[in-house]
């Protein structure tokens, strides 16, 4: 089980010691978990770690497992897929807008020490295709991992493959604080402040439902209707 060596549900800026045990100690993990504890707010770093340990266990019941020296893959794939949700990384200015999974997956590219090209391209389909439903659960390896793992975090039973207490045993390390409402927050406002929101929230995609949810009623203040 994935413990902590002091992390809190307050994020302890510049604190080594605030690395939870469960994170792999090769240099492009460690790089990954950096790039997320810096950018991520608490809620959906814990959210990203949650779905790193829900990954894992899929991961051994998998019928193309991934082999231990592309788990750090896995992991980088777990912990930024949600950072373009985050300013950093929304490209707001870039001349064409793209929605937040897809910048996400396009971090991957700059991951330092970086990603072999040969890898890259799981890498990179399992964030984009994390928000995904029905194509990425008919897929094998990474893809597949990811979204289930995301799904097994808002509600899904993880393939059946988590055991009685489990969420509950992992929400207590790694609490939700709100995630629901912080990530559908992140989306829409990101759509809100691009000079095209239908551009950077596109039809027929999650963060449209999220961004036609908030227009609809704008003075909600719960966790977004569509999420």
């Amino acid at each position: 089980m994935c413990g902590t060596t002091s992390i809190s549900a307050e994020r302890p800026e510049g604190n080594p010691s605030a690395i939870p045990d469960c994170v792999p100690s090769d240099p492009i993990s460690q790089s990954a978990y950096a790039l997320a504890h810096k950018h991520l707010p608490p809620a959906i770093l814990n959210h990203c770690l949650r779905v790193w340990i829900y990954a894992q266990i899929l991961n051994e019941h998998s019928e193309r497992k991934i082999l231990p020296n592309r788990l750090s893959l896995l992991f980088t794939a777990c912990m930024i897929h949600d950072i373009g949700a985050t300013p950093a990384f929304a490209n707001l200015n870039a001349n064409k807008l793209q929605r937040f999974e897809i910048e996400g997956a396009d971090a991957a590219q700059i991951a330092d020490p970086p990603i072999l090209e040969r890898e890259l391209d799981e890498v990179w389909s399992a964030i984009a295709l994390h928000n995904t439903p029905q194509i990425p659960e008919r897929m094998k390896g990474m893809v597949r991992i990811v979204r289930v793992a995301v799904f097994a975090d808002f509600g899904g039973d993880g393939d059946g493959r988590l055991k009685e207490g489990l969420k509950e045993e992992i929400e207590s390390k790694f609490p939700r604080l709100g995630i629901e409402k912080v990530l559908g927050d992140a989306v829409v406002a990101q759509a809100l402040e691009s000079r095209m929101p239908e551009k950077k929230a596109p039809a027929a995609s999650w963060p449209s439902d999220l961004l036609r949810a908030h227009r609809e009623d704008p003075e909600w203040e719960g966790v977004n209707k569509a999420f």
